[in-house]
């Protein structure tokens, strides 16, 4: 038997009914090393079994979306983009050639933005920095 996905394994503890298919969802979704949309995890979860249909994958990234254990960017493309929700912050650089998206985290930008919110008079108490970018020696031309 093999061993529980981290998004699977929450499921289970918040007591969601675990399909075969979502459990083959939820596998790929923890796996997935990039952010991707519904669209590449229906093709990675049809790898491993044909009969998902793609409106199986919407339900259930939706409804992980809805439980906590997803988050749902929208970095400028066609479509939006999920990563498994965790208490791991990091900000994104994005580039627009080819939609890579690049997790950082830098200290620096953590510093300066709780100083802007207490300069402001507020206490900081979460944020999403997403950065975008072009390759270096890319020409600018149609942007």
């Amino acid at each position: 038997m093999t061993a529980l996905s981290s998004i699977e394994k929450l499921c289970v503890e918040r007591g969601m009914k675990m399909t075969g298919q979502r459990r083959i969802i939820a596998q790929v979704l923890s796996d997935s090393n990039d952010h991707p949309n519904v669209d590449e995890v229906y093709s990675r979860a049809s790898n491993i079994d044909s009969k998902i249909s793609i409106a199986t994958v919407y339900r259930t990234v939706r409804l992980f979306e809805e439980a906590g254990l997803l988050e749902k960017h929208d970095f400028g493309g066609n479509s939006a983009r999920y990563e498994e929700a965790t208490d791991d912050h990091h900000d994104h650089l994005i580039n627009v050639k080819n939609e890579e998206v690049i997790e950082f985290r830098n200290d620096e930008i953590e510093v300066l933005q709780r100083k802007i919110a207490e300069e402001k008079g507020l206490k900081l108490i979460g944020h999403r920095l997403e950065l975008y970018g072009i390759p270096i020696g890319d020409d600018e031309k149609g942007q």
